[in-house]
């Protein structure tokens, strides 16, 4: 099979911490010098390099994502990441919130790099240490009785789902086990939410067209309005409901914070149902918000939150967390997963956590984003595309009065990558949490100039 080499990067590399040279074998994409070339030279390769990575991806891997052709990216740090031909971006979506600690975090990496080399992965049948630390450090510091770990937020939503069924057959008095009886099984969800795109969790989310080519979806399922208590109560039904899922921000939805009300709301309407309140927490959680978690900027507690995007920093993870009453009617042999909690994502995870719970580290992200909101009002003031600047921390939406696609594009061009939300029309930005005053600055410049020339483009 044919080695895939990026071109010479146009631009050198900032100083870094040292690490151990990573293996170079016939698979791998590599950043290095494929030949010593004039910057004209580079430049060619470098288009040919893309359009033949953009080629080889068309023809082997599944086409279910909408990229753009002109970017292959090679290398990042810090807040910023680098095509084939050395052109630099500043990253405003960190992989959609996951790399809260940016690209190249040498904290990450010699934790990672260390785990590597003692033991990777064991299944579920077997303790680890790394495993049982970072479900201590999850415990300690939220909510929480127990974890539950798996591989992705939408994995995360669909145990969650699966706890808050047994748990309101258990607390029904029947069987569990018993096919014919009934119990609670409704779930209910909002508008504009995001749960996930596995058949479970999409049942709960809110747009119909990620669901529509695969119905039928899990039934009892129940929409009521995003926001609005009095929606909310006509859903949540003694009898009835078993869960109540909500973000307590949502990201995908449109960068859309729940008012405290609402969620204290819910809690209230919860408890007196006999339902379980479900926060996912897997694009606001983990310091996003300037709290280690969402739900502290309400003051209300859930029963189970899902957790993923920023948790293992880049690694595929994802955790229930629950309390000690939803954990008790969970048996052996209930659910599970080969690849949870392996010793090599837990031990990433668990220094991750430690950067981000430290105060000073969270006082620091509600800074940036309250730099990050003012600056973009002040920057896009009398725009009339601009409807609203809203969010909570570094979970920032720019509400146009138009879809935002263009935008996108045309920021990209100028070296800021941003991605949209809501119904399209919503500029979302998430960037890593480690993202500077200075580089906060510059997206707000650049994207102002962009909004200005929107009806042009």
């Amino acid at each position: 099979m044919q080695q895939l080499r990026a071109p010479k990067q146009l631009g050198a590399a900032r100083a870094r911490p040292a690490r151990p040279a990573p293996p170079r074998g016939p698979l791998r994409v590599r950043a290095a010098a494929a030949v010593e070339s004039s910057p004209t030279s580079a430049t060619q390769d470098a288009a040919s390099f893309t359009s033949h990575v953009v080629g080889e991806e068309a023809k082997y891997v599944l086409q279910t994502y909408a990229r753009p052709a002109d970017v292959v990216f090679v290398r990042g740090e810090g807040a910023k990441l680098y095509d084939a031909g050395g052109k630099e971006y500043l990253d405003m979506a960190a992989g959609i919130a996951v790399n809260a600690l940016g690209h190249g975090d040498a904290r990450w990496y010699e934790a990672l790099s260390r785990q590597a080399g003692i033991l990777s992965h064991t299944s579920n049948l077997f303790h680890t240490v790394p495993q049982v630390e970072l479900a201590k450090r999850l415990v300690e510091k939220s909510f929480a009785d127990k974890v539950f770990f798996c591989n992705s937020g939408t994995e995360a939503n669909e145990a969650a789902i699966k706890f808050a069924r047994k748990y309101a057959r258990v607390h029904a008095g029947i069987d569990p086990y018993d096919p014919h009886a009934t119990a609670p099984h409704e779930i209910v969800s909002f508008t504009n939410c995001f749960h996930g795109r596995t058949m479970g969790a999409l049942a709960l989310t809110y747009k119909e067209q990620y669901k529509s080519p695969f119905l039928p979806v899990m039934p009892g399922h129940v929409l009521a309005e995003y926001n609005n208590l009095e929606s909310a109560a006509a859903a949540i039904k003694k009898g009835s409901t078993a869960a109540v899922f909500v973000e307590p921000v949502q990201g995908e939805g449109g960068c859309t914070p729940s008012q405290v009300a609402f969620l204290s709301g819910l809690r209230s309407l919860c408890d007196e149902a006999g339902a379980l309140l479900v926060f996912d927490e897997v694009q606001c959680g983990l310091g996003r918000t300037g709290k280690l978690w969402g739900y502290e900027n309400y003051g209300v507690e859930p029963d189970v939150m899902s957790l993923a995007k920023p948790l293992a920093g880049g690694l595929p993870i994802g955790a229930v967390l629950l309390k000690q009453a939803v954990a008790d009617v969970m048996k052996p042999g209930d659910h599970g997963s080969t690849f949870a909690g392996n010793p090599l994502v837990c031990a990433t995870a668990t220094a991750v956590v430690d950067v981000i719970s430290d105060p000073a580290f969270l006082a620091s992200v509600e800074a940036k984003g309250e730099r990050l909101r003012a600056g973009l009002r002040a920057a896009t003031a009398g725009n009339p595309h601009v409807l609203e600047v809203r969010g909570v921390g570094l979970l920032v939406g720019v509400q146009l009065d138009v879809m935002a696609g263009k935008v996108v594009e045309a920021a990209r061009a100028e070296g800021l990558l941003i991605i949209t939300a809501g119904k399209g029309d919503v500029v979302r930005l998430v960037p890593p949490l480690v993202i500077s005053d200075e580089e906060i600055d510059h997206c707000c410049r650049v994207l102002a100039g962009v909004l200005a020339r929107l009806d042009s483009l």
